[in-house]
């Protein structure tokens, strides 16, 4: 007899055997954890057998069970194909938790601070095991959550699904996307590189042209936690990424799902007829029971999509990281991210209050409300022409709105800001500018000019560069530009050369120079370029980079005004002489740099 008030499983072992009762004892422990299903209906199940024990036990864990009552236990046999729902419903639950797992991996080395966040993102990259890996899969998680959760509303627009009795799922999925856009755009501003500083600064000013004007402002100041992005920002949009909108998406994923239960899987268009909504009631003939049909297929789709997020982010896909975030340095084409650009094109239309606030607000508001305004009962693509065309016209004008969006489109950059940004350019998208690659110590002490090129002989054409720019004042010229970044006396004795022939890469940097300028021949006309490379101090190098050519006429638009010859008309001066135009820029190289080997 057990000395303990209740049998022990030593007892157990004594009447039953050791065999028999660690199966019991097993088995047992299963049916609590399945709440309702001991290994031989889970054996079943996975075979594909009918259950033997009756009532089905497959049905309790959605009864009994906690992480089950919110699936249904059946589902009708038209929704279990790929159309009409194209698992785009199951794909946004899975990267809401493919998100969460991989977000709180990163939180682990991660702190939000500007003295610090760049650097926890380089350690990342370089130092944890698998960081990079991870930091990949959740950046590119992040974007295809937002395709996914957007393609997903789509589909319910063009299926009806959001007809009555459904109209507040709907709203619930709404709120899901914008939960998503706004989840994503809060988590761009944490690795604090260029990208996401100026693409979080481009968004986050549109709040400040909410109207009234106080009301702006103050909202501005709440985002940001100052006139500027800084640490208070950053811990703002922190505390908004681990937080705020994660609860709104749990909270709300867990409402849309429970509507979804209660009005059941809306059926293709052409299964039900006109008025009526029979999801609720599945004939017998027709049901496939989540376990193990439903179950076993998202498994697969869980096994599947990971599988393909892995090999994109191993060979295919890597998440950009800039240099260190700068406010003083506004980088050429910055845009918002690619699922605002529809805001930014909007913005070029005109007034900011009107196309940056009212417009989005109006916009997202009408999508919201669809159900309220479409309440025809039929829910066949051809009864809902009107709709669909109304739907279609809006995918277009957004996607029209996104290519204006883009830093190509309305934004005039000169060309010689162009060619000096790609020169001295920072890293950037895997890309930096052509001169910081150059080893430290082929980066050889002179005066270069894409001069050089223009004859056979680099040394000769060097040296009549020097003479000809000395005959006509551009030298003095030159001079004095530099002397504003104190140049000027070390240049005076410092003539233009060829480059070594020990510094090869520098050669390639100021081919690729000289070539931009004829490509860009109209707008610089007679233009030739400098790259002066000084020893600033020990173990550091400074490089200029110069530009200087005759200004001509542009019009409003940037084009070159052309005379009837074809060449471009130059501007004058009032004494009838041509007017020269100068760009400069300087990049630093240390000795330790790492952007050579």
């Amino acid at each position: 007899m057990s000395v303990l008030p209740f049998p022990s499983f030593l007892d157990d072992i004594k009447e039953k055997g050791l065999k028999k009762a660690t199966f019991e004892a097993v088995d047992n422990i299963v049916e609590r954890v399945t709440a309702g299903m001991n290994i031989q209906d889970i054996r079943e199940a996975l075979r594909g057998e009918t259950p033997t024990r009756r009532p089905n036990p497959r049905l309790q864990p959605h009864a009994d069970g906690f992480w089950l009552h919110m699936r249904p236990s059946f589902f009708h046999k038209d929704m279990t194909g790929l159309y009409p729902t194209f698992r785009l419903g199951w794909l946004s639950t899975y990267f809401v938790v493919f998100e969460t797992i991989t977000g709180m991996i990163l939180m682990v080395w991660y702190t939000p601070s500007p003295q610090v966040a760049y650097g926890n993102m380089v350690n990342m990259l370089s130092n944890v095991p698998l960081g990079q890996l991870m930091r990949d899969l959740h950046r590119l998680g992040a974007e295809a959550m937002v395709l996914i959760v957007t393609l997903h509303m789509l589909r319910t627009f063009f299926t009806g699904s959001y007809k009555k009795p459904r109209q507040f799922t709907w709203f619930t999925g709404v709120i899901l996307l914008f939960a998503t856009l706004f989840l994503s755009f809060s988590g761009y501003l944490l690795p604090w590189d260029q990208l996401a500083l100026w693409a979080v600064t481009i968004g986050a000013s549109m709040i400040e042209a909410t109207p009234p004007q106080i009301v702006g402002e103050n909202l501005n100041l709440l985002v940001r936690g100052g006139p500027e992005m800084g640490a208070n920002g950053l811990l703002r949009f922190y505390l908004m990424h681990v937080l705020l909108f994660p609860a709104i998406l749990f909270i709300f994923t867990g409402v849309h799902y429970y509507k979804v239960i209660v009005h059941g899987h809306s059926l293709p268009p052409q299964k039900e007829n006109i008025g009526e909504d029979t999801a609720k009631r599945v004939p017998l003939d027709k049901r496939v029971y989540f376990i193990p049909d439903v179950f076993t297929s998202e498994m697969m789709w869980v096994a599947v999509s990971t599988l393909v997020m892995i090999v994109l982010c191993i060979w295919f896909y890597h998440a950009p990281l800039e240099s260190h975030a700068d406010p003083q340095v506004t980088p050429i084409g910055t845009t918002a991210p690619w699922y605002f650009l529809w805001i930014q094109g909007a913005l070029k239309l005109g007034d900011k209050v009107l196309w940056g606030v009212i417009f989005p607000g109006v916009f997202l508001a009408f999508v919201a409300i669809v159900p309220y305004i479409d309440t025809t009962k039929s829910r066949r693509y051809a009864d809902r022409r009107f709709a669909m065309s109304v739907c279609f016209a809006l995918i277009s004008f957004t996607v029209v709105l996104s290519y204006m969006g883009l830093a190509e489109y309305g934004v005039a950059a000169s060309a010689d800001t162009k060619i000096i940004h790609e020169m001295v350019m920072e890293p950037a998208h895997n890309h930096m500018g052509k001169l910081l690659p150059i080893p430290y110590d082929r980066l050889v002490t002179g005066a270069y000019t894409t001069a050089q090129f223009d004859g056979d002989n680099p040394d000769s054409a060097a040296i009549n560069f020097n003479t000809e720019i000395a005959e006509n004042g551009q030298r003095e010229q030159l001079a004095q530009r530099l002397n504003a970044y104190h140049l000027a006396a070390n240049f005076q004795n410092l003539p233009f050369v060829a480059v070594p022939d020990n510094a090869p890469e520098l050669l390639r940097a100021l081919e690729f120079f000289h070539h931009e300028l004829e490509e860009n021949d109209q707008e610089l006309y007679n233009a030739w370029g400098a790259v002066i490379v000084t020893q600033n101090q020990d173990g550091l190098k400074r490089l200029d980079v110069l530009i200087s050519w005759d200004e001509v006429e542009l019009t409003d638009t940037g084009a070159v005004v052309t005379g009837v010859d074809g060449e471009p008309v130059l501007v004058l001066d009032e004494e009838g002489n041509r007017i020269r135009r100068w760009s400069a820029d300087h990049i630093f190289i240390h000795q330790n740099s790492a952007y050579f080997d």
